[in-house]
Formats: C-alpha cells, structure tokens, sequence
C-alpha cells in the first residue's frame, strides 16, 4: 500500500464511511489537473456542483434548528460564512482529504495540496460522493462532524475582516462579490488619505477612508456593513 491509498483508506476512517463504490470515491478525489485536461480521466467538478447543493441544504437545515426564530438576514450570512471554500477547506483538512487528493506533479509542486480553493472544491465534491454513496444522512453526519468546530464560532462575526464578512453577506443575498473603487487621494505623500467606495448589487454604494488602499477599503466595508445591519434591525422591528 503506498502512501496515497493509506490516506484513502485513514480518509474513510475518519469520516466513518467504507465507500461501496470505489471508482466514485476515486472521482471525488481526483483533480481537474491529472491528465491535463484529457477527456477519458473523470474528476472532480461535476460532483463539485452537486456537493454544493448538499452542503447548503444541511447548513441550512442547522441553522434552522439551532435558532428557530433567527431572521431570514441573519441566517443567510451566517450560511455564507459556513458554506465557502474557506471553510470547506478547514474541513477537508480535519478530514485527511489533502493527503488523499489526486492531483498532478505540476499542481503539487506549486502547492495546490494545501489550496484553499483546490480543497474546497475536493470536500464538496466528498460530499457529493457520500450523498450518492450512502444517502443524504451519511452527507449530513460528514457535515455535522467537520463543521462543528466553524458552528463555535459562528456567533462571533467580529473577529473576521469586515471586507471578509460584507463578502459572505452578499454571497448569503446570492449578489456578486462587493466592488471596490478607489475615487479620491488627498495628503502629502508620506501620509496619503485613500477614499474608497464600495458598491454591491441592488444597494446604495458607501465610502470609507484609509491611509492604504486596503484600509479605506476596510473602512468602506465596515459603513457598508453597519448600514445593512441597522436596515435589517428596522426592517425586522416593522414585521
């Protein structure tokens, strides 16, 4: 047994699932990568699409029995946070899954083994392969086990970057990702002033003011943030 087929088998282990169909296990841990794009070798992306669609459905699904009377708002941000590639990538390292992905030499040699995106797209193709392997409760025990420690600290938004948390906001709205500008430089050029502005679909664009670029971005997220917030409270307040 090589090193690859022992983390398979430790992969399994892990998650508390023997496979039935071996070839589907295979698909969901093989990267577009290996055989550069040749038509015969079947990997990962369309189970991709399907996972994603599970992993909603128990995120949801949670969510919903955890705070029965949350606020449509609340929930979709809170999905959003859970349901990223960021997170499936903390997952699929909690899993084993990097050690068992099949990727080609080119792709492991620029470091797509430890890839946020690369092990998100893999765990949510995973949770495809457990949903057609062993049905929507094998799914949702993989992801009841190797998102309990994201529902820890899923109540704690602050501590996450404000550009990072209006991202998931969007993303929990289903609206393109927020659009940055810079639109004013003021000051000497030792201490410069960056004002940005930040617009996302369907809302009124907010401004905010950094020494960098990155700051005024941060500063133009947070308005962006605090306003939505106090929208959603009032909206809430009215029904």
């Amino acid at each position: 047994m090589n090193a690859r087929e022992a983390a398979v088998v430790e992969l399994e282990r892990r998650i508390g699932h023997t496979f039935a169909d071996r070839d589907l296990l295979e698909r969901a841990l093989t990267h577009a990568s290996v055989g550069d794009g040749a038509r015969d070798v079947r990997h990962n992306e369309r189970l991709e699409f399907l996972g994603d669609r599970v992993l909603n459905l128990c995120a949801a699904e949670r969510l919903m029995v955890l705070d029965p009377d949350a606020r449509e708002g609340v929930m979709s941000r809170k999905l959003a946070s859970l349901v990223n590639y960021h997170a499936c990538a903390r997952a699929a390292e909690r899993a084993g899954l990097p050690e068992a992905l099949r990727l080609s030499a080119s792709a492991s040699k620029i470091g797509a083994r430890r890839s946020d995106a690369v092990l998100g797209d893999a765990c949510e193709a995973l949770i495809a392969a457990l949903y057609i392997d062993g049905g929507l409760e094998t799914a949702r025990a993989f992801f009841e086990r190797f998102w309990a420690e994201a529902f820890e600290t899923l109540d704690h938004p602050r501590s996450k970057d404000p550009k990072t948390q209006l991202q998931e906001w969007a993303q929990g709205l289903g609206l393109p990702l927020p659009a940055y500008e810079v639109v004013g430089q003021s000051g000497p050029p030792h201490a410069p002033v960056f004002t940005v502005e930040v617009a996302i679909q369907g809302f009124e664009p907010e401004r905010g003011e950094g020494g960098s670029r990155r700051a005024a971005e941060k500063a133009a997220a947070q308005t962006m943030l605090l306003k939505r917030e106090g929208a959603d409270f009032e909206a809430g307040n009215d029904k």
